[in-house]
């Protein structure tokens, strides 16, 4: 796990380095992807989900979850 936040970090820290318009080409290839789209949105919906009552879920249980749903159909 600890390569996996090294790498993180790596490419964290490259993406801040970019200018304005280069973040902007970097998020139009991000969103033309339609599972990287996918996944973006369903962060933001655990994210959003975080502030509401009710049963917590962590994003790596939801997207385990969401895979073997997706496999079943």
């Amino acid at each position: 796990m600890k390569t996996a936040i090294a790498t993180a970090e790596v490419f964290f820290t490259a993406f801040k380095t970019l200018n304005r318009r280069e973040k902007e080409v970097f998020f139009e290839k991000i969103f033309a992807d339609p599972e990287l789209r996918e996944d973006l949105i369903d962060i933001a919906l655990i994210e959003k989900a975080k502030k509401a009552k009710g049963k917590s879920v962590s994003a790596r249980d939801y997207f385990m979850r969401r895979h073997k749903t997706e496999k079943a159909a």
